[in-house]
This record gives C-alpha cells, sequence and structure tokens, in this order.
C-alpha cells in the first residue's frame, strides 16, 4: 500500500459521512487521503423529512454538507477493484478514473419500484430533501387549487392524498402532511374544511410498522383512522392514469392529484456494476467485521450490505439509521486497526427499538421492549433522533426551529415558483419584443406555478 493511502468512500450518506468524519478524527494529518463520491454534496437525515415536509424544520437543517474532506459530486458507475480503480461520473466534465488503496461501500439504497402502469409518470419518492420541498409545495397547492373552484370534480381530485407503503418512511409523511392540511384549512381555508380531504394509506401487507409488535401497529392503524385516514391494508396498486385516476387491487377507483410511493427500498445497483460479492437480494456479502468477504482492502456497511448480525445468528442486520451510524464507527476505527497492524473487530449491536412521529404531538415507540403512545412517543422520537443528527450546528438549528414553531403559527404557504423559477422571466422576455421569433417557454406542473393569462378575443 501507498505511504499515503487513499480511502474511497462511494456514497455520502449516515455510513459515508460518519466514516468520513471519524477518520478526519482520529487519523493525523497526512496520514490518508479521504475521498468521497455522492451525487449531491450533502448527507439527508432521513427521518427528519416528514417534519421538513410538514414545516416544522427549515429543510436546509436536515442536511449536513460533505466539506470537510475532498468531495467529488458525480456518481461511481462501475468499479472494479481488483485493480483498485473506480470509474467516475462528474456532474460537470468529463468521466475519468480514480486510483485508490481502500475502499468503503457505502452507497445506501434507492425506492424500490414495481412495474405499475403510470407509476413512473404520476408518482413521486420521499427519500431526498427535494422531494419532502416538493410534496410540501404539492399538498399546499392541492389546498390552494380546491379553494378556488366550484367543480366538485376538481376539488375532489384536488384533495384526494394516496400513500403507498405502510412502513415508518409512509406512515410518518402520511401523518405528518395530514396534519399539516388539517391546521391549514381551518386556519387558512374557510371554504374548506378537514372532512373535504381524503386520505388513502395503500399497504399490500396485512399490517403496517413491521419494526414493532402488532398490537403497537393496530394502535397506530386505529390512530390513523380517527382521523379519517383511510387504511387499505392487503391492498396493492394496480395502475395509474394519465389523469390520475388510481386503480386498486380490491376494484377500487378514484382521481388523485397526489401519489407518494414509500414501499420500500433496495440496495443501489451501483453495486451490479463492480465485482465486489453480492448475495441474492443484490447486497454486498461482508464478514462481521464489516469487510468485504474474501476481499482485502474493501468495506462496506448501511443499506447495501449483508452483515452477520451477531446477536441472531443466521440473520443480517436491518437496513436502517440505527445500524448504519453504528456500523459507519466501527468501520472507521477497523481501518484504522489495519492501517497500524491490528487485527478488525466485528460489529455488534441489539435491536434497539423504533420511534416515529404521527403529527404534532403524536407518536409510537417500542424501545428495549416498553411501549408509548401519544405525547410521551412523539418526545422521544424528537429526543433520539435530534441526538443522532450530525453536528452541533444542525442539532441548534432544529431545536430552534422546533422553539420558534411551538411559539407562532405554523407556515403553510406553497412556493411554487420554486418548480419552475424562470417561467415568469422568459414570459417577460418573449412580452418585450414581439416581433422576434418566440422564446420557448418550459412546461409548468398542473397547478403548482402561475399560468399565463388566457387571451381575450377582439
Amino acid at each position: 500500500m501507498a505511504q499515503r493511502p487513499v480511502i474511497l468512500i462511494v456514497g455520502g450518506g449516515y455510513v459515508g459521512l460518519y466514516t468520513a468524519l471519524r477518520l478526519q478524527k482520529r487519523l493525523s494529518r497526512g496520514q490518508a487521503e479521504i475521498v468521497v463520491v455522492d451525487p449531491q454534496p450533502h448527507m439527508t437525515y432521513q427521518p427528519f423529512l416528514p417534519e421538513a415536509a410538514a414545516g416544522s424544520i427549515e429543510p436546509r437543517h436536515v442536511v449536513v454538507p460533505l466539506r470537510r474532506c475532498r468531495i467529488i459530486t458525480g456518481a461511481v458507475t462501475g468499479l472494479c477493484h481488483a485493480e483498485r480503480t473506480a470509474h467516475i461520473a462528474p456532474l460537470e466534465g468529463a468521466p475519468f478514473e480514480l486510483s485508490y488503496d481502500v475502499l468503503v461501500m457505502a452507497a445506501g439504497s434507492v425506492a424500490r419500484t414495481l412495474p405499475i402502469p403510470g407509476l413512473a409518470e404520476q408518482g413521486i419518492g420521499f427519500k431526498t430533501v427535494g422531494e419532502a420541498i416538493y410534496l410540501r409545495n404539492h399538498v399546499l397547492a392541492r389546498l390552494d387549487a380546491a379553494s378556488s373552484t366550484d367543480d366538485p370534480a376538481v376539488r375532489r381530485r384536488a384533495l384526494t392524498f394516496t400513500f403507498v407503503g405502510g412502513g415508518y418512511a409512509g406512515i410518518e409523511a402520511l401523518a405528518e402532511l395530514e396534519d399539516m392540511a388539517r391546521y391549514a384549512t381551518e386556519h387558512y381555508h374557510p371554504r374548506l374544511s378537514p372532512a373535504d380531504m381524503r386520505w388513502v394509506l395503500v399497504e399490500a401487507t396485512g399490517r403496517i410498522l413491521p419494526e414493532v409488535d402488532l398490537d403497537m401497529a393496530a394502535w397506530t392503524v386505529r390512530q390513523l383512522k380517527s382521523r379519517g385516514i383511510e387504511v387499505r391494508l392487503d391492498t396493492r396498486l394496480e395502475s395509474v392514469s394519465d389523469d390520475g385516476v388510481v386503480r386498486l387491487s380490491d376494484g377500487e377507483q378514484f382521481a388523485s392529484e397526489t401519489l407518494v410511493w414509500t414501499a420500500g427500498t433496495k440496495p443501489n445497483p451501483v453495486v451490479a456494476h463492480t465485482d465486489l460479492p453480492v448475495d441474492d437480494r443484490g447486497r454486498v456479502r461482508c464478514e462481521a467485521t464489516l469487510q468485504v468477504a474474501g476481499l482485502p482492502d474493501a468495506w462496506a456497511a448501511g443499506d447495501l450490505a449483508a452483515v452477520p448480525d451477531l446477536t441472531q445468528p443466521g440473520a443480517t442486520t436491518a437496513p436502517n439509521a440505527q445500524h448504519a451510524v453504528r456500523q459507519a464507527k466501527r468501520l472507521a476505527d477497523n481501518i484504522i486497526r489495519v492501517l497500524t497492524g491490528q487485527e478488525p473487530l466485528p460489529y455488534r449491536h441489539r435491536y434497539v427499538g423504533s420511534v416515529a412521529s404521527l403529527g404534532l404531538h403524536r407518536g409510537v415507540a417500542q424501545v428495549y421492549g416498553t411501549k408509548l403512545t401519544g405525547l410521551p412517543a412523539w418526545l422521544m422520537h424528537r429526543t433520539y433522533h435530534v441526538s443522532r443528527m450530525p453536528t452541533l450546528d444542525r442539532k441548534v438549528r432544529i431545536v430552534a426551529d422546533w422553539l420558534l414553531a411551538s411559539l407562532f403559527r405554523r407556515e403553510v404557504i406553497a412556493l411554487g415558483q420554486v418548480l419552475d423559477p424562470r417561467r415568469e422571466f422568459v414570459l417577460a422576455a418573449r412580452d418585450t419584443d414581439s416581433s422576434r421569433s418566440p422564446v420557448p417557454v418550459p412546461a409548468s406542473p398542473p397547478i403548482e406555478g402561475p399560468r399565463a393569462p388566457r387571451q381575450c378575443a377582439n
């Protein structure tokens, strides 16, 4: 290995960020060069995305910049560990090859979709801060659209919100956004009432929240139904038409302008373009030490890694933030141990439990066998996740957001212009000189942004 080894970290999520920070902290200056490759120059703390979408937290505060080491903003399109070479496609410029000495595969997961007609065209995911911002603006814009029309069909379509997937991501996103929309109709839309809205949760299995016991999942279903939310268990999404008509496996059809897909994840497909060993689920096969099975100087952790769970023989660790953060610390320490001639230590952590927010002052939690609901669970959710948020700066900003939100009314303004910021300028430029050739106007999403004025007949 070179005198100053290059440690390549593929992915800037939980594992990538925590590994990089710990290596920087524990390695002396010049002992190694750390390079992180990710399409985004920041890490997103996904458990706070529902609160960012609902306006309880400023979206910028749920992301942590990756600026403390060398960052390549781009994607790894292929990797040959036998030759210690990665193929990089930067956001700008020509692709290039990067040589490294130590590999950390931490590219995480992507949304697991199905070949459902219309899903790709009509659906939206919920894994990035951009999707959270879009969904917030979209939901609020639907309320504005419904409040501005007397057409019952248009109003029903605008006020029907469909979420597919009953895991933590789907339940939290649905509950937080319903809570926000309910507040908006009660305080800012006198022509609307919460009863005008229809919120539908579609789950293919017979239960929600598989991370908690059945009685806690059943309590959550009852809590959601008490708010008027429809919970469709053992039901699948069959198709979505071009005009937003949702068809379910139980035969029901209804128009919905909002379709959110949170039905699971799968390992990042970049793994298929490497020479790393994978299991039948496309995950990188690892030892308990987080070393890639059979390969020297290669490590993996997080959602795309099949890591043996030493607390449950025969199982692998679950793809969640709890394991990812702890694995990253062990991974960084093990890299340092190997660089200094020591043996790596195995990763061992018993699953603590789960916490979830169901809107303001409501939650569900199961931690170390203790089950909580309502306000105590909600407080535990906030306390746990702010403690896991990287950097003191972000912790303070999030707590400040919560404090301000408790003192003032919720912000429920849709900034639809951010989805198409050049539209008004292009229209103005086109109208300035009508003798010039028309300036193409970019298309706007329906209702989200301002429309061009309709021309009056002469």
